[in-house]
């Protein structure tokens, strides 16, 4: 998968993901100094969201529209979204700064018109939020538009998964990625299950990554562990600013150090390689081998007395020990000798 000039890859090093989301409080200022952090902090993407309350529900106080049991209780559907929206004015700008700063953009559309907006500002790729996984008339949509497909799974059954995929590559687009998310906010570390990342791999034959609410960069890195190749968070310059999505965010400092963990592990993780590297080959000096222990004439038996695997590791293999034992030595030996073939 290619975004921007981003290549994911089972060698590349993993896409970090700044997610604005409603971060912004409302300020198109607060917006555009948030990417340039999201720069500072290490991330690769800054990614936003692309709806209006009106795009994505309706504005009822009936049971069924009422947020219950979550940081945002109190509230209808309607009045959150209105509250967490960026502005579509605000876009063009958005991605002008981000590309300055050296930052891929694009966005999570929710419907229909915002795949259309979004066309107009050239996005490299598309984000399919967890909750949108089951529109399969707007995931064919993003489809056929022909461009990378991220997908989050957070409220996804297999079916779920298998059917958005289906719809995918039923417009001809195979290039897509699957998230790991669990759709709680925060969300239990308990709950993250980072077995599946790998599982994605294997059974759907995808890119592979995380898009995580747990607090702090712990999940994160065993995502990568697990073969994670794109990780996205939600960023916020500064936690007191509030907004929805203020209290599971990471601000600069937190995610710049989670980029710097990530990046340390990558380099951790290595590759399949059995040759050894200098330094390696230089410790086998601390090795173990044969030498002798004791003065040895030529034609003495060589016994466990006179012999011993000991340090340094310049003699012969311990391997050859057993074979040792009984022989008659070829010359004179004096304590610590090197034994050879």
């Amino acid at each position: 998968m290619r975004i921007g000039n981003f290549e994911i890859n089972a060698e590349s090093k993993v896409f970090m993901i700044a997610e604005l989301s409603a971060n912004h409080n409302g300020s198109l200022d607060i917006a555009i100094e948030t990417v340039r952090a999201a720069k500072r902090a290490g991330a690769d993407c800054i990614k936003i969201q692309t709806y209006t309350a009106d795009t994505i529900t309706i504005d009822s106080n009936k049971d069924d529209f009422l947020i219950k049991g979550t940081i945002w209780e109190g509230k209808n559907l309607y009045q959150l979204y209105q509250e967490a929206y960026t502005p579509w004015e605000w876009h063009e700008e958005i991605f002008r700064v981000a590309k300055e700063e050296g930052l891929i953009c694009f966005s999570s559309p929710f419907d229909i018109t915002a795949v259309d907006f979004l066309e107009k500002l050239d996005v490299p790729a598309y984000k399919i939020a967890s909750f949108e996984i089951t529109d399969i008339p707007l995931i064919e949509y993003v489809a056929s538009k022909g461009k990378p497909i991220i997908l989050s799974t957070g409220i996804a059954t297999l079916d779920d998964i298998e059917l958005a995929l289906g719809a995918c590559r039923k417009m001809g687009n195979y290039n897509i990625a699957l998230l790991k998310c669990t759709s709680s906010y925060p969300a239990p570390i308990e709950e993250a299950n980072m077995q599946m990342v790998k599982d994605f791999q294997s059974r759907f034959g995808v890119v592979s990554g995380l898009s995580d609410h747990t607090m702090g960069s712990t999940v994160p890195l065993v995502a990568i562990c697990f073969g994670a190749k794109i990780i996205e968070k939600h960023f916020i310059l500064d936690r007191s600013i509030g907004g929805p999505d203020a209290s599971f965010s990471m601000n600069e400092k937190e995610f710049g150090e989670m980029v710097k963990t990530i990046r340390e592990a990558e380099s951790a993780i290595g590759y399949v390689d059995y040759t050894l590297t200098e330094k390696q080959l230089n410790g086998r000096n601390f090795s173990r081998s044969l030498y002798a222990v004791k003065e040895i004439s030529e034609g003495e038996l060589i016994t466990k007395e006179n012999v011993k695997s000991v340090r340094p590791g310049f003699g012969l293999h311990p391997k050859f020990y057993d074979q040792a034992l009984g022989s008659k030595a070829k010359k004179n030996f004096k304590k610590g000798d090197r034994f050879t073939l």
